[in-house]
């Protein structure tokens, strides 16, 4: 069984393994999804200034308008691309840093961001 400190680690190895290949720009930001099973957080970062320009946080038992998983992610994905045009922004760089957890949960919002007007 693994602790829980061997399991932050691997985790951090698999974020930098992802991250390694993103490549970022000011003009196309990277787009980050933290996707448990209650909690899906979504994040657009500009990392050439170190700054995170939209940030969207929604939890299952907060907001019962969507009666799953799948379905709030749908409702993030939507959410972000709406909040993002209007600041301008219309490419990002997608970045899901290896969820295993959700896999359904980060495809739907991925669709519903590109459905949303959201290039990536």
């Amino acid at each position: 069984m693994l602790l829980k400190a061997d399991k932050n680690k691997l985790r951090q190895k698999r974020h930098m393994r992802v991250r390694n290949h993103i490549h970022d720009t000011a003009q196309r930001p990277r787009l980050n999804i933290y996707c448990s099973y209650a909690t899906i957080c979504a994040q657009i970062i500009d990392d050439e200034k170190g700054v995170t320009l939209i940030e969207i946080k929604y939890q299952l038992k907060k907001y019962l308008m969507a009666p799953t998983l799948f379905a709030l992610a749908k409702k993030v994905g939507a959410a972000i691309a709406k909040q993002a045009l209007d600041i301008g922004i219309t490419e990002v760089v997608f970045s899901y840093d290896r969820y295993y957890f959700q896999p359904g949960a980060v495809k739907a919002f991925a669709e519903a961001a590109r459905k949303a007007g959201l290039k990536f």
